[in-house]
């Protein structure tokens, strides 16, 4: 077993799932419901998830060339890159406007929770 590529698969899956939507989820439902169920339903969904990932890897490692798979995940990076810099550019709608508009509402027509 090569211990440079657990270590390393290790904690780019550690610290990509540190505060995501998942960590979130599972961090409610053990606030609600018993911690060692949520553990292990949580633990469960992950393995099979890294299970399925690996499988799929698997696969089109066999009918596509590791140079084109480090063509394309460049190539997404980089376009994933370019979108998130236009999305930070783009002008979007002016928060003074949003505020006046959300204080014009009569408290009346406010949905309720």
């Amino acid at each position: 077993m090569s211990w440079k590529i657990f270590m390393a698969t290790f904690w780019l899956v550690f610290l990509a799932e540190l505060g995501d939507k998942t960590q979130l989820a599972v961090m409610l439902q053990s606030a609600v419901h018993g911690r060692w169920i949520v553990f292990l339903a949580a633990s469960l969904a992950l393995v099979l998830s890294t299970l399925l990932g690996v499988y799929l890897g698997g696969l089109i490692s066999k009918l596509v060339s590791e140079r084109l798979i480090h063509g394309i995940g460049g190539a997404l990076f980089l376009v994933f890159g370019v979108l998130m810099l236009v999305s930070v550019f783009k002008p979007g709608p002016d928060v003074g406007a949003v505020i006046q508009a959300a204080e014009k509402v009569p408290a009346a027509e406010t949905p309720e929770n």
